[in-house]
């Protein structure tokens, strides 16, 4: 398990990181999210052991993390970190070594991913000879493949079509089944609900929500009711309850203020013509984040 405790940043008098602290344990993916600035970027560094925290604790498996446990650790980070002048095998090879894998080890799990994500004949290219898609999928496999027991991945999709972020989810997944502690960061909030169970949003450095997720949404009183209908769009949006009414080709979407209101939505609706849909949905994580970290920048 990855505990943070209570864990403080300071640089100089600029404090970028305070008071965090959650767990994560085997075969969880944990969401850390945060507009740029909000103080991931130095979370991320302070759990691999990059940076020193000013205040708190920080263990994988009860153990501080230092060196004696860097090998267990992979870090995807969101910025280019290969080196272009290196080929793939050679990039591997050195960052293997640091992982404490023989040349050996290393070709035969690189070999393995570069024929899962069909690019085979890129093992011997230099770096920066491949399109920023490429190098981003090796840069994914260098930082699994010493099987970590711990992986920070930190925008993993930049720079992939859509196929191969198809693959990546599949083999996050499988990493998940087989029991790696995972924290993800992206600004693509689909991609946070299709992965993570738990998540927090940070502001400046601060929590400003957390939780399970679907706790988060039951909590967020605020629902989206879909309607296909011929309404007055006017009179609904001057309803008690209603936030707002958008249009998107033949489809409303109807935001209210509290699930409360929905009944007496529901009856002006239903004295429409041609009524076909009239559906309650959660809000989008999306949504959530844009109305937190609004609220945040607003006090």
């Amino acid at each position: 398990m990855l505990k943070v405790e209570h864990v403080t940043k300071y640089y100089d008098d600029f404090r970028a990181v305070n008071d965090l602290s959650f767990e994560v344990k085997e075969g969880e993916i944990f969401g850390l999210l945060g507009v740029n600035g909000a103080g991931k970027t130095t979370t991320f560094r302070m759990i691999i052991g990059l940076l020193d925290k000013t205040e708190g604790k920080i263990t994988l498996d009860d153990k501080n993390i230092d060196y004696s446990v860097s090998d267990k650790i992979g870090f995807l980070t969101e910025e280019r970190s290969l080196l272009p002048s290196k080929t793939v095998l050679e990039q591997a090879i050195f960052y293997g070594a640091l992982k404490g894998l023989s040349e050996k080890q290393v070709e035969e799990e690189l070999d393995k991913y570069l024929e899962e994500f069909n690019i085979k004949e890129y093992k011997n290219k230099k770096i920066k000879e491949l399109s920023k898609g490429n190098q981003q999928k090796i840069q994914f496999i260098i930082s699994i493949l010493h099987k970590p027991k711990l992986l920070i991945l930190d925008e993993p999709f930049s720079g992939l079509d859509p196929i191969s972020v198809e693959l990546f989810k599949k083999i996050i997944l499988r990493l998940k089944k087989n029991k790696t502690i995972i924290i993800f960061s992206s600004h693509m909030m689909e991609h946070i609900e299709y992965f993570c169970d738990s998540l927090i949003i940070l502001v400046k450095g601060n929590v400003v929500l957390e939780g399970k997720l679907t706790k988060i949404k039951e909590d967020y009183r605020r629902k989206n009711i879909k309607v296909i209908a011929d309404i007055d769009e006017e009179e609904i949006e001057n309803t008690k309850g209603v936030v707002s009414v958008e249009k998107n080709k033949n489809e409303y979407t109807i935001k209210i203020e509290d699930i409360k209101y929905v009944d007496s939505i529901f009856k002006k609706i239903s004295k429409s013509s041609n009524v076909f849909k009239f559906v309650v949905e959660e809000p989008t994580l999306n949504e959530i984040f844009v109305s937190k970290v609004g609220e945040s920048y607003e006090k």
